[in-house]
């Protein structure tokens, strides 16, 4: 794990390192726009770790880290292919005393987008869950796939979007529970200055296969966020809470979300 890390910040310095005048040269509202775009033709390095409270009897906290670089290629004249791609690293807890570390199963979304969009900026795509997880409690065990759909509109100071998708298991364990998830996330962000924002971005899922009333997480809350830069490269940092107001038996109660997100114009 060390080595990963030492790897990792490598990687980082090696993209600081060639960041170039462009980042410069972009307005503050250009990157104000840019950073809340999540198909935006610009290279993202996020990292976003999610603390889960409230598990259970024991009120036993989850911790989940994911690194989620955004990579876009212009595949066609008019077409860019946004690939997003999460990597959750989860401290499970086990008991009131144990706990599992390790890698989930990573997450691919692969979206078409128009290069030059016009209002409404939107995305389609495949949704690929690969089998990744190094311990059975941390991940399904399955391959999955589905259709997924970004859209969003930037009025002014505002940025309004959701994207939503649903992907079924095709292989894997075959002594594993199939996956039929549902996931979406609602994104509301307004600018209020300096690189100042307030957003609300709750991420909504359910697991078709649990029983009835046992299906759906549901969060609802806020945070806040300021845009500013490393020398010439731009970095967005956003802290927000949400309280599950729909949860299965034994689900979290509430999460504690942090993000910072190093940018990269083209």
């Amino acid at each position: 794990m060390d080595l990963n890390i030492k790897k990792l910040s490598l990687l980082l310095v090696i993209l600081i390192s060639i960041t170039n005048l462009n980042a410069q040269e972009k307005t503050a509202e250009e990157i104000e726009k840019a950073a809340q775009n999540p198909i935006a033709s610009m290279y993202v390095l996020p990292f976003q770790n999610n603390t889960q409270f409230g598990i259970g009897e024991h009120n036993l906290t989850q911790n989940i880290t994911n690194i989620q670089p955004v990579v876009p290629i212009g595949i066609a004249k008019k077409i860019n292919l946004i690939v997003r791609t999460i990597i959750p690293l989860i401290n499970q807890p086990l008991g009131e005393d144990n706990s599992k570390f390790g890698l989930g199963d990573i997450a691919l979304s692969l979206f078409f987008t128009p290069k030059e969009p016009g209002k409404l900026i939107w995305g389609v795509g495949p949704a690929i869950g690969l089998a990744t997880a190094t311990d059975t409690i941390l991940g399904t065990g399955k391959w999955s796939a589905g259709p997924a759909i970004i859209m969003l509109l930037q009025p002014g100071g505002w940025t309004f979007g959701f994207t939503a998708q649903n992907t079924w298991s095709f292989a894997g364990k075959s002594d594993r529970q199939n996956v039929n998830s549902f996931y979406s996330q609602v994104f509301i962000v307004r600018n209020i200055g300096k690189g100042w924002y307030v957003n609300t971005a709750p991420i909504i899922t359910a697991n078709w296969n649990a029983a009835k009333g046992q299906q759906w997480l549901v969060p609802v809350g806020a945070g806040a966020g300021k845009i500013f830069r490393m020398g010439k490269l731009p970095v967005n940092a956003q802290v927000g809470y949400y309280n599950y107001v729909i949860a299965p038996d034994n689900g979290p109660a509430w999460q504690l979300r942090a993000q910072l997100n190093f940018m990269f114009p083209k």
